[in-house]
């Protein structure tokens, strides 16, 4: 297969993701583009049918009033995030997020519960010092991507789906970004689409854990493509464990799937299988902490159990009322009950769950990055949560950003020459890469995706050692050492998806071992990393990230200060008097 095989196609704004970030921005940049500008998107799978924003279950963070304001809510994120977050992005998240809200209901067309009075209705969630989480009862994310999706297929947006982008093509001189390079899935062909700015909004995923809630195919391709293009990503350690995700065997994928954080913040309780509520053991919040104390108390209750038949801890709803737990929580009593659990009425076991990704590539307030041409935006793009992400801020962030970065882009081609010509090394490099497995004998895929979850899960898991993450990285490389070994049968690569399950493990693999290397450089434990080796969070004031990039063909970490732009350690930008917390603990 040769350059000359490669489809080329020209647009003028090219969107990578269909999620809340990507539909959002395909909404904005029309709005804010020249009159006759090309906007295109594309998606791995189909528009609205795939991603994480349709997953969400829980609801919107947006601080709406009742006493709630934009500075409770930031600094709420703030020491959610444990002083790591770029305040900027984060204080710009909560603004925004009232903005968001509005045009998500008055112009999206979004029906979200309501109050007897007619106000939106809002309800606490871990972490958050106010009722705060905007919903449509558990299925929040189906309402917001169903209603987005209306809109952008509606409208004269280019849609390029089944499309899996697979590399970021710079300039010859690699100062700005030419294009993308993409396989048609429908076809097995491969296209570069040249375009004047670029969006990155593929998601996260870490699907490389043995337990995780984002289906499948997602893979982090976004940040593995911006790891080979030499930009930076920060706080790469730091992957948010749901405290709990169903364990329902491993039979079926709905092992995993979250029960979301509404629960506990409706009153369910945490039990081990003595029969103990043992949240208390660990936090003075109980199960209201947040979401990395409550997994790590979980893993550490797990720990303490040797029958490999009760690996799990239970989360019982029943004494709040089964028929109140069944009107409330209607999709995941289903779910459960999908899975032969009795969530209203009896208890179901429970495990963290590789949830969400708080690094991501280095991004200013408007998403731009260190390459001209190149936005991000979603779990793409790292600093707004720093190590860890409050419930409710996840949906918030992808359509605050999705929105922004739009508006950004339509701005930004105004000044822009046309389009720029790729570096053809590069192209060519990344189409090898591609082609890779299909020039070795087919074996299985599957196998080494499972050793990579179990080692992950094992070794740069809830919690961390040197020792461990040192043996994960040799772990990690042997998975990717044994794939490069693996063929694929490429007699035909039209929905050849043996094929894409080896692109899918390849990104896997490059993103673990900057994971573990990251997780290596930080040598103390904040939010999400938590290290046995170093306990102590350190102290607030001096607080710095991590940030990693390819160098030499390696993975060299770094660490940078935080700046405290906005508000600094032991400091509030809450008034005087103003009380520590809204929310009523039952």
């Amino acid at each position: 297969m040769a350059l000359s095989d490669i489809d080329r196609h020209d647009t003028d704004i090219l969107i990578l993701g269909t999620g809340g970030a990507g539909l959002f921005a395909a909404l904005h940049a029309q709005q804010s583009a020249p009159e006759g500008t090309k906007i295109t998107i594309a998606v791995k799978g189909l528009i609205g049918k795939c991603g994480c924003t349709r997953m969400v279950q829980g609801g919107y963070n947006v601080a709406l009033g009742g006493g709630d304001t934009v500075e409770r809510h930031f600094m709420d994120t703030i020491n959610g995030g444990k002083w790591l977050p770029n305040q900027d992005m984060a204080w710009r998240l909560c603004e925004q997020a009232v903005v968001r809200i509005r045009e998500l209901e008055n112009e999206i067309g979004c029906f979200f519960d309501r109050n007897p009075d007619g106000s939106l209705h809002q309800k606490a969630f871990a972490g958050q010092t106010a009722d705060r989480t905007v919903h449509k009862g558990d299925l929040t994310g189906i309402e917001i991507i169903n209603r987005l999706m209306e809109k952008v297929l509606a409208s004269g947006v280019e849609k390029l789906q089944e499309h899996r982008a697979i590399g970021l093509i710079p300039t010859q001189d690699g100062s700005a970004l030419a294009g993308v390079l993409m396989i048609d899935m429908r076809s097995g062909r491969f296209r570069l689409v040249r375009a004047k700015t670029v969006l990155m909004a593929t998601g996260g995923g870490p699907t490389m854990y043995k337990y995780h809630t984002p289906s499948g195919d997602k893979t982090m391709d976004g940040l593995a493509m911006a790891l080979r293009a030499g930009l930076p990503l920060r706080d790469m350690e730091m992957v948010q464990f749901h405290p709990t995700g169903l364990l329902a065997g491993d039979h079926t994928r709905m092992t995993g799937t979250v029960l979301e954080e509404g629960l506990r913040g409706a009153g369910g309780q945490l039990i081990n299988h003595a029969g103990q509520r043992f949240m208390f053991d660990y936090d003075a919040e109980g199960e209201r902490a947040t979401r990395d104390l409550v997994s790590r108390g979980i893993y550490a209750e797990m720990r303490k159990n040797n029958d490999p038949e009760q690996e799990g801890v239970f989360i019982s709803m029943g004494h709040l009322g089964p028929e109140n737990v069944r009107r409330k929580f209607k999709g995941m009593v289903k779910r459960c009950a999908d899975s032969g659990f009795d969530l209203a009425a009896g208890k179901v076991e429970v495990v963290p769950t590789a949830h969400y990704f708080m690094g991501g590539v280095v991004v200013d307030v408007d998403t731009r990055t260190a390459m001209e041409g190149l936005y991000v935006a979603g779990e793409d793009a790292g600093g707004a949560h720093g190590s860890n992400r409050l419930g409710g801020n996840g949906v918030a962030n992808s359509t605050v950003y999705g929105g922004i970065a739009g508006d950004t882009m339509g701005a930004d081609i105004r000044t822009m020459p046309g389009l720029r010509d790729p570096d053809e090394e590069v192209l060519a490099a990344e189409l090898e890469r591609a082609i890779h497995p299909l020039s070795r004998k087919p074996d299985l895929v599957q196998p080494l995706r499972k050793r990579l979850q179990d080692l992950m899960w094992e070794d740069v898991g809830v919690m961390r050692t040197e020792a461990g993450m040192k043996r994960g990285l040799e772990g990690i490389a042997e998975v990717s050492a044994a794939l490069m070994d693996v063929g694929v049968a490429g007699d035909t690569l039209a929905f050849n998806l043996t094929w894409h399950d080896w692109l899918n493990v390849r990104s896997l693999c490059d993103i673990s071992e900057v994971i573990t290397k990251a997780g290596i450089a930080r040598e103390n434990s904040r939010g999400a990393h938590f290290r046995e080796d170093f306990p102590d969070p350190g102290a607030m004031e001096d607080s710095d990230f991590t940030v990693a990039r390819l160098k030499d063909s390696a993975v060299n970490v770094t660490r940078e200060p935080v700046q405290f732009t906005i508000v600094r350690p032991g400091e509030t930008v809450l008034p005087e008097g103003a009380p520590e917390t809204l929310v009523a603990v039952p």
